[in-house]
């Protein structure tokens, strides 16, 4: 069982986990570095743990405590319970859902790892906006993807905001960083995937004329929001393919684009 402890000050070292989550670029150097990151809300919490994440500790005010009970009886980390005034001066923002927890990371499989049993994967390039980052990793879990793999370059998927966002799809879609960029796209053409570069260039054939679905292993390239896929992303592509637009749209925010292209990848895959 954890112990639960009544932590008064905000300054209090045992907390230092927690301390600073709404600056970014400490926290995006911070948590990987210290092999931790945090996860926020009952449901995120449940899932991490489910997910088999080691718990640090948790952050909790009064009213989280008996919601989370089955938890902290199971924990042998400690528990600090906090009022929520508290937890606003140490987190730097009111902790709307009451309960955080510091998690430990693992190491991350190597790209090659999970290309092996996968047949639908996403490519993200330079998405380093958290918020897409998080919404693209629970449509792919939602949809039917089995692996992510991304640009050195892109956003952590286990920082706090990414992890919020997928509502802890994070740790149901195994990730890993290839190692270089374009060169790693080789890796995965190798493995026996077709490259399918996501763009609204109108000389892309749509989702329905290439029909993903019905090939044996597809990789679908996402680009940041805005930019798009790099020239160089485009070119090691096999295959350029767009999302139809209407009423003069010329394209979607690339987390909505992501869903889109992920059923079209998905539907009517054959059973594993």
């Amino acid at each position: 069982m954890a112990d639960l402890i009544t932590v008064e000050d905000p300054d209090d070292p045992r907390l230092s986990d927690y301390t600073g989550l709404t600056d970014v670029e400490l926290r995006r150097k911070r948590e990987p570095a210290e092999g931790l990151f945090i996860a926020e809300g009952e449901k995120v919490i449940r899932r991490a743990k489910e997910a088999g994440y080691e718990m640090r500790s948790m952050l909790l005010s009064a009213k989280w405590i008996d919601v989370m009970r089955d938890v902290i009886d199971e924990l042998p980390a400690p528990v600090y319970a906090v009022t929520p005034d508290l937890a606003e001066r140490v987190t730097g923002y009111h902790v709307h859902r009451g309960a955080l927890a510091s998690m430990q990371r693992k190491p991350l499989p190597t790209a090659a790892e999970l290309l092996r049993s996968a047949r639908r994967v996403v490519i993200m390039e330079s998405v380093n906006d958290h918020t897409n980052t998080g919404a693209i990793f629970r449509s792919a879990a939602a949809l039917g993807m089995d692996a992510v793999l991304l640009s050195a370059d892109c956003a952590d998927p286990l920082y706090r905001r990414s992890v919020k966002v997928s509502m802890g799809a994070v740790f149901s879609v195994p990730y890993a960083r290839l190692e270089t960029w374009p060169k790693g796209l080789d890796q995965v053409r190798e493995a026996g995937f077709s490259l399918l570069a996501l763009t609204p260039d109108d000389k892309a054939r749509t989702l329905d004329e290439v029909a993903p679905h019905a090939m044996d292993r597809v990789a679908l390239m996402l680009g940041a929001e805005g930019e798009g896929l790099s020239r160089q992303a485009l070119v090691a592509a096999d295959e350029w393919v767009r999302i139809p637009m209407s009423h003069g749209v010329d394209s979607l925010n690339v987390g909505a684009a992501a869903a889109v292209a992920f059923y079209a990848v998905a539907t009517g895959r054959p059973e594993s």
